[in-house]
Formats: structure tokens, sequence, C-alpha cells
């Protein structure tokens, strides 16, 4: 498996194969690199010297089981090229983005593959803001681990080492703080809550987040941070027997599930029957947007429910290239109130620009108090699209960019969007064919009003392989 290199970090198996896992030796190369590259930003010499400070990085990881041993190996990497370093250790992707702030770091480190299976870890990289470093910044990263020149760069005096145990704390914390939360009425609604942790860290961030919220009755699946995750860490619907059997056995009033790192968030109804991660997004912007003025964004590769919510209240949905950091720029662009992806992605830049499925969860629980809907009567508040999500692995014989060309050649009449592979716009659907950024595969996306439909469309596209 190659390694992956993308604005979604540097990820890959855990190995000793250069160049095919993620091996020590690129774990060094790639901290290294991303030290200089700060330090390229804050001064024009590249070096660490009085004219542009100390540097500092905040660093936390999932509960993979590769994790410790590889966040030893970064903090060790950073402290030898002179770097401060704060740890938070086990946390959140979106709470060490926003620690990262909090303590004036000039950058991040998140350890974390995201939803790939427990044999993968990753780097994910962030700047001074706690958001993903851009595109261009990630390319000048890989010309700097290119040229492998980093022993030149260790320093006489080794950087600091500090731990912090309360980052996961702060985070809540500040959700609590947003007049879209509200907490008395979720206390008042006496809600009974089921939620899967794939046993990592949102093991330990969900009971904190409910208990601040006043909720007394829940019950956790798999929230033992042991990195050894029960099922396939993906939040789909194929993954989710064991959470769908609780809701269908037992009362509850909904369920959530998270990823390993925390950014995505899946619902699961009262019936045990899944909500639709396409539809997180839907269901919160609807709930933020019913109390604040504002446009939306998704990537290409999302629902257009989200374009129907925004319509209802007047307001301008764009769609931007997949990837949180793209999402991004386009909401800043937009001065969007609230974003994010289809995979269960909510971004509310009033708290920060990162996908948070904590965020999203005191949302929806605040929705669904105040109006006293069931989660089943929220989803059949919006149109029920369907989309046929396919990934095809990349073989050696596959000419992604000539098979993307192909497509919009043949769709031309369409307009196709280009931006990030190839969409085309049909009037009863979309479908969109891009290069992965996690995996080494060619995703297709078809959605529809039907499955049939959905199914139709993707069969227009696949005959180009």
């Amino acid at each position: 498996m190659p390694l992956i290199k993308s604005i979604s970090g540097i990820r890959g198996t855990v190995g000793d194969k250069s160049g095919e896992d993620l091996t020590p030796f690129d774990v060094m190369k790639f901290t290294s690199a991303f030290v200089i590259l700060l330090r390229e930003r804050k001064a024009v010499c590249g070096v660490r010297c009085a004219a542009c400070g100390e540097t500092k990085i905040l660093i936390g990881r999932d509960a993979r089981v590769s994790g410790e041993m590889i966040s030893r190996l970064v903090c060790t990497v950073l402290r030898n090229l002179g770097v401060d370093v704060i740890d938070v250790g086990l946390s959140t992707t979106p709470t060490v983005e926003m620690a990262v702030v909090k303590h004036q770091a000039d950058g991040g480190i998140i350890l974390t593959a995201s939803h790939n299976p427990m044999e993968w870890n990753a780097l994910k990289l962030l700047n001074e803001k706690g958001e993903f470093i851009s595109a261009a910044e990630g390319h000048r990263l890989l010309e700097i681990a290119d040229e492998e020149e980093f022993t030149d760069n260790f320093e006489e005096h080794s950087g600091s080492y500090t731990k912090y145990e309360h980052a996961i704390e702060d985070h809540i914390d500040e959700i609590l703080k947003l007049d879209l939360v509200d907490i008395k009425a979720i206390q008042e609604a006496d809600f009974s809550i089921v939620f899967d942790a794939v046993n990592s860290t949102g093991g330990l961030a969900i009971p904190a987040l409910l208990e601040k919220l006043g909720v007394k009755k829940y019950k956790a699946l798999f929230g033992e941070p042991t990195g050894v995750f029960p099922h396939n860490p993906e939040p789909l619907p194929e993954h989710l027997h064991e959470i769908s059997s609780v809701m269908k056995n037992e009362k509850f009033d909904v369920g959530f599930v998270v990823d390993p790192d925390v950014d995505r968030l899946a619902i699961v109804m009262e019936n045990g029957e899944m909500f639709g991660e396409e539809y997180t997004l839907v269901a919160v912007a609807d709930y933020v947007l019913q109390h604040k003025k504002g446009n939306t964004v998704s990537n290409l590769s999302s629902t257009r429910a989200l374009r129907d919510v925004s319509e209802k209240y007047g307001v301008t949905y764009s769609a931007s290239a997949v990837g949180e950091v793209n999402v991004v720029e386009k909401m800043k662009k937009t001065h969007a109130v609230i974003g994010g992806e289809g995979n269960g992605g909510v971004i509310l830049p009033e708290l920060h620009y990162g996908r948070d499925a904590l965020a999203g969860i005191a949302l929806f629980l605040s929705f669904m108090a105040k109006t006293k809907l069931k989660c089943s009567e929220i989803k059949a508040l919006y149109h029920n699209y369907v989309i046929s999500k396919n990934k095809i692995e990349l073989r050696k014989d596959i000419n992604v960019q000539e098979i993307l060309q192909r497509v919009a050649q043949e769709y031309a009449d369409y307009n196709p969007n280009t931006i990030d592979g190839v969409k085309i716009d049909f009037e009863q659907g979309w479908v969109h064919l891009r290069p992965s950024n996690t995996e080494p595969v060619i995703r297709i996306y078809a959605e529809a009003k039907n499955e049939a439909e959905a199914e139709k469309l993707f069969k227009k596209v696949i005959t180009f392989f």
C-alpha cells in the first residue's frame, strides 16, 4: 500500500517498508519538514532565531495502538529541532485544532488516520489558526521532505516538553458557550442516548460532553480507548449493526456514532434506522439557519438536501472541492455560517473552522429538545435523496486523468464541474468521480431521488473503466 500524501495528511499502514508503509523514517522526515515549513513562514531565514522567536507545536492523537509509539518519536524529533512541545495526549481532531489557538502554538500535529482501519496512522498538520495547512503549503512540505537534509537543523539545546491534560474539557466548555446550544432545553428533554465510540477517544469526549449538557441516561458501546476497533471505523450503515440492534431492542431517543478522531458524526434514529451521514450536516444547518441567517457550504460529493434547506431560508449554497481545507476556504470566501461535508462533518465557524462531531451532537440535541421532535420526525423534514457511494481501487493500468477527461467530454453538454475530478449535474441527480485524498482509490458517487435512479447514473460512468 503506497504512502498517501495529500491535503488530508501523510498517512499509511504502519510498517518498515519505506515508500509503502508509514515508517519511523517517514515520521521523522515529515515532522522535520513541517518544522522547517513553519519556520519559513515566520522568518525568511528559515531557522529559529531571536527575530522569529521560539517555535511551539501542539500534538495530540487518537487511541489507535500505534499512536503512543509515533507520538514519542514525533516529540523527540521536535525537541531535537529546538521546538517547544505541548502534548495533549489522547484527544480528538477538533480538540487539537482548538487547542492550537488556545495555547498560541505555531502549528499542530494530530496523529490519526481518521476512518482508516487500525493498522493505519497519519500525521495531520495544522497551522497557527488550528486549520489544516493549505495545498500550496502541502506542496512545499513535500519539497522540503524530498531534500532529506534535516540533521543540519538539529539544535544544541532541546525544546521543552509540556503535558496538558485538559484540552477536551476546554473544547467542551467552548461548545457550551454557544448561544445555539440550549443546555436547559436538553436537560428538560431528559434524553436517553446511546453512542458508539469505536474504542477510541470519543469514549473520553462524548460522556464528558453529555454530562455537561445534563444528560443523565446514556450508554456507551465500545467506549474504552484501547485503539482496537471492534468494527470498520468508518461510520457507514454497513458497519453499525451493533448500535442499530441496541436501538431496536432498547428504548433510546437517539444514537450517535463517531470515527476514531471524532470529527465525523453519524446519527441513528429511535427505531434503529440510520439517519444518514449525509443528513447530519443538513439537519444541523437547518437548526442553525432557523436562528442565524447566512450562507452554507458543502463539498461536491455531498447531498443536494443542503442546497434545498439553504433555499428554504433564502441563503446561498456553494460547493467546494472535497477536503476540509477546501470547504473551509469556500466558507471564508462566502461568509458561510455553517458548512461541512456529507460524511458527517459539521463545521461551525463561530466555534472554529474544523469538522467537529462534539459540536454536532450538542447542536442536534438542541434541535431535538427545542422542537420536541423525534429523530425520525426531523429526518422526515427533508427530501430523502439516495446516494450510491462506490470506489474502484487504483490499478497500474488505470490512467485516472485520461478517464476523467473522457467523462467530461462525453457529457460536455451538461457543463461538467472539473475543480475536483469531474461532477456531472443532471436534472434528476448528479454523479461525481474523483481520486481519493485518503485511499488509493477512485470514488464514484451518484445521487438521485431513489436508489434505482442513483444506480442508473453510476452505471453511466462505470463503463469508462
